[in-house]
């Protein structure tokens, strides 16, 4: 594929002036199938670098191994090869250092607001001094305060949404970990929660590696955007998004419209591909 001007240069650390945070190399990840006695590669030789403070955006077809990737760099899955470091650590298990946004919330239901975020304290003892200030802080962060005693069943799908982020981010991680996290909220609470995000990372400075099928999500949200092929997954290209901050509204210009035109040609092949089977 010949390089053009919206593509990460081969050397992407001289353009973003900024260590990698996440390095993965070669990684692969093959499934044993007992009912065939087959092996299924969910992705392969995947390369690619996080850098610190980055957004990092992932598109691809449904199965194309997106969530894979991510769940190793949380180290829920055990690749099959390669490896992949972290804040300057081998990845063999879950951290401190990385916090997960599950798109399904993951509340207790048991648990008011309040109880749910202390729970992303609970896990590490270390951090329980001064609990309450850091719980405080968190729910405000996400627009969440008066609803401190309130219950997950007496939250809207965006509220109990920002619930699980808030518990991500009171222990204040280097790396937030999203897996489609706006996909089972309805269309005008996804916007709404889109441009809360792009206000609650600007705030903290995380680095975030965040899942997504919407296009427009990817481009609002990222500094550069992943897109997957499958059979198997692997890295198709990577994008740079060159446009000002903040980026909610602004669909109007050249520049938006042809790197939403550009995505879209890569991802109808890829669906076309992965609806035959047969990759590209």
């Amino acid at each position: 594929m010949t390089n053009s001007p919206a593509t990460a240069p081969a050397d992407p650390v001289a353009k973003h002036g900024r260590d990698s945070i996440i390095r993965i190399r070669d990684l692969t990840v093959r499934y044993h199938v007992a009912r065939t006695g087959s092996w299924l590669t969910a992705i392969e030789g995947i390369d690619l670098d996080v850098y610190e403070g980055e957004f990092l955006t992932v598109l691809g077809p449904s199965g194309c191994g997106k969530t894979t990737m991510l769940n190793c760099v949380a180290g829920l899955v055990k690749p099959t090869g390669g490896e992949i470091v972290a804040d300057g650590r081998k990845v063999t298990g879950p951290g401190p250092d990385r916090a997960v946004v599950f798109q399904d919330y993951a509340l207790l239901p048991w648990r008011t607001v309040e109880d749910n975020v202390r729970f992303g304290l609970e896990m590490q003892p270390r951090l329980r001094q001064g609990a309450a200030e850091k719980i405080e802080e968190a729910i405000a962060l996400v627009g969440l305060t008066g609803f401190e005693k309130s219950y997950p069943r007496e939250l809207s799908g965006g509220m109990q949404q920002r619930v699980g982020l808030a518990r991500a981010l009171v222990a204040d991680p280097k790396i937030l970990l999203m897996d489609e996290p706006l996909g089972a909220v309805d269309a005008l609470t996804r916007e709404v929660m889109r441009n809360e995000l792009e206000r609650i990372i600007e705030a903290t400075g995380k680095t975030v590696v965040f899942i997504t099928h919407s296009i427009d999500e990817a481009i609002q949200l990222g500094d550069r955007i992943v897109v997957f092929k499958s059979h198997p997954g692997a890295i198709r290209e990577v994008v740079d998004v060159d446009l000002p901050r903040p980026r909610a509204g602004n669909t109007k210009g050249d520049g938006y419209a042809d790197l939403r035109r550009r995505l879209w040609e890569a991802l109808e092949g890829e669906a076309r591909a992965a609806a035959r089977g047969d990759g590209e």
